[in-house]
């Protein structure tokens, strides 16, 4: 507690009013992501609160934001829907059914992110290359805006024949339109212009302040947050401290239809959490010129997700759009994420009248700088510099996110990249061959040998024309994977049913033992010790 003490001090100002001003842009994207999910706002924002608080305080990556995002919500709608079906399907019918559901479910997600972390998966991010970056920032950006476009109307509620809710959303119009984009104007004027000023004091937290001000004292009519939520079917803001939520252990029925219900939604939320959360960490890694710790955010967002569903509260991850928002008001340490939470919790205790008066106007303007400062504008100008298959991977991973999800979106990005990957090297396998003084042919093998090479160095060798004597050197190659284990005692196999005498040299350790493991005759192949001093440098910098 001391050591957290101790690193919280010297930002500690930065750190505080940053978390307040990232409570404030997290309010209208958290209620609008609950109305996606068809459940109560304060649900989702006691999700926020406390997937938050414990994200900050254990996760790790400092700075970084957590709370109810969208892109869990959405995987949760169909998930709630159903499970309201099952609960009238019972002997005893039981109501709202789909949100007992929906808890079990966010606890077992986070059950799955613990375990990412503790079995150390988080470290595959590492994999993720930078176009796919690239276009999950690019298009996370277009997701946010479009959210923000949505807020220039109005909810009305509609119940179907089949008694399901649907929300629509009708434009505003007329005076109430202009005014809107003229305070929106006005937010991104202070945001833009103040830090040209002083950056003593956060520009996205005084715009909402003076947006907010010039609001009440004009009365001007615009939308606001109380509204925005009572247009949803929300009461408002006041809500309770979070406490244990008893009815999900007296309703969910703990069996394998259950467990084999909620568990691909579980899974698939718990992916994409996770995605979100460990790429917004590379992001903030890139802005902050440090690095964050993986595994440990993993186990941090799977802590935060079994309390919230233990609490009565929906699923989350990491959100770019927060964090962005908070980096550029100077938040770096763990205190911003516990001053976002708090505050976020005070707001629902105590301070629900003023909170609701804030203008949707505000907020969107705060959003919309954020999305201009989160997208890779520098992208536009590499697209003719980089790779063609990057340049495609950039615009594919940014166009998935838009129209399906991020989850989708990260797994077509690497599986194209991989495969570019493997062709490309596929390609730069090669074999230099001369003749010794004795007459013994020799193939030096250049370039990996893996299986998207094996068809290339099969058609270097000619076993029915070589001599007697064949030796294959792979000094210069690096032997990858099975494939090419395989391919090897495949040519051996060849040359000695041609009856032929051949010699391997310059094999690795592992790969020598792994073939004479497979066959132990092949130890009379293998060349073990060379008086070579480059191949001795080459197997120390392999291992």
């Amino acid at each position: 507690m001391t050591e957290f003490v101790r690193k919280i001090i010297p930002n500690a100002k930065d750190d505080v009013l940053a978390g307040i001003t990232v409570s404030l842009a997290m309010i209208p994207e958290v209620v609008a992501f609950a109305f996606v999910a068809q459940i109560d706002p304060l649900v989702a924002l006691s999700g926020a609160f406390i997937i938050g608080l414990i994200t900050a305080i254990f996760g790790g990556r400092p700075g970084l934001i957590s709370g109810a995002a969208g892109a869990v919500a959405v995987i949760f709608v169909h998930m709630i829907s159903e499970g309201h079906a099952k609960g009238m399907a019972f002997d005893v019918p039981v109501e709202n059914m789909g949100y007992y559901y929906l808890l079990g479910t966010v606890i077992l997600m986070g059950i799955i992110q613990v375990g990412a972390g503790v079995l150390k998966l988080g470290r595959f991010v590492r994999l993720i290359p930078h176009s796919v970056m690239m276009g999950f920032v690019n298009g996370l950006a277009i997701v946010i805006f479009i959210a923000q476009v949505k807020m220039f109307s109005h909810k009305k509620l509609e119940i179907g024949v089949d008694g399901v809710k649907k929300y629509i959303n009708i434009p505003m119009e007329g005076t109430e339109l202009y005014t809107t984009i003229g305070f929106v104007l006005l937010t991104m004027g202070i945001v833009w212009l103040l830090p040209k000023i002083t950056t003593k004091i956060p520009a996205a937290l005084t715009a909402i302040l003076v947006t907010t001000t010039v609001v009440i004292l004009g009365k001007f009519q615009v939308s606001t947050v109380g509204s925005y939520i009572r247009e949803g079917g929300g009461a408002g803001l006041s809500g309770e401290f979070p406490t244990p939520n008893m009815e999900f252990w007296q309703y969910i029925p703990f069996t394998l239809d259950t467990l084999t219900f909620i568990l691909p939604y579980a899974f698939l939320a718990a992916s994409v959490g996770l995605i979100e959360s460990l790429m917004t960490m590379n992001l903030v890694d890139e802005l902050t010129e440090t690095r964050g710790n993986g595994n440990r955010e993993c186990v941090a967002q799977g802590a935060g997700n079994i309390l919230s569903g233990l609490f009565g509260g929906t699923g989350g991850c990491g959100m770019i759009g927060q964090t962005v928002i908070n980096i550029n008001a100077g938040g770096r340490g763990r205190l911003s994420g516990v001053m976002m939470a708090l505050t976020l919790l005070t707001f629902l205790l105590f301070a629900d009248q003023y909170i609701e008066q804030v203008p949707i106007a505000a907020l969107v303007g705060v959003m919309v700088m954020m999305v201009i400062e989160t997208f890779a504008w520098s992208s536009f100008r590499i697209l003719r510099k980089i790779p063609k298959a990057d340049a495609a991977v950039l615009i594919i991973v940014s166009a998935v996110t838009v129209i399906y999800d991020l989850a989708i979106a990260v797994f077509v990005g690497v599986i194209i990249s991989a495969l570019v990957f493997a062709w490309e090297n596929a390609k730069r396998i090669r074999a230099r061959k001369h003749i010794k003084e004795d007459g013994t042919k020799v193939y030096e093998i250049w370039g990996p040998l893996f299986f998207g090479s094996i068809q290339d160095f099969n058609n270097k060798f000619d076993v029915k024309n070589d001599p007697e004597c064949v030796e294959i050197d792979f000094m210069e190659s690096r032997v990858s994977d099975h494939s090419a284990l395989e391919a090897i005692f495949t040519l051996v196999g060849k040359y000695q049913d041609a009856g032929k005498k051949i010699k391997i040299k310059h094999l690795s350790d592992e790969c020598q033992a792994l073939m004479i493991k497979a066959s132990p005759k092949l130890a009379g192949v293998i060349e073990h010790d060379i008086d070579d001093p480059r191949y001795h440098v080459m197997a120390k910098v392999m291992k």
